[in-house]
């Protein structure tokens, strides 16, 4: 999957097949730091309620 003719967009590098391992990370870490987020307002929701 060398070819150069198989690269996806206009200079994104990326052959179809690593385009979705990167979204896959991508979504994967972008879920994650939201979890972390949504735990921490709870947990200073619980604390201290802001409303």
């Amino acid at each position: 999957m060398n070819d150069p003719d198989d690269r996806l967009g206009l200079r994104t590098y990326l052959t179809p097949e690593e385009a979705k391992e990167f979204h896959k990370l991508f979504m994967g870490s972008f879920i994650g730091f939201t979890a972390v987020a949504v735990v921490a307002h709870f947990l200073v929701w619980m604390w201290k309620p802001w409303l």
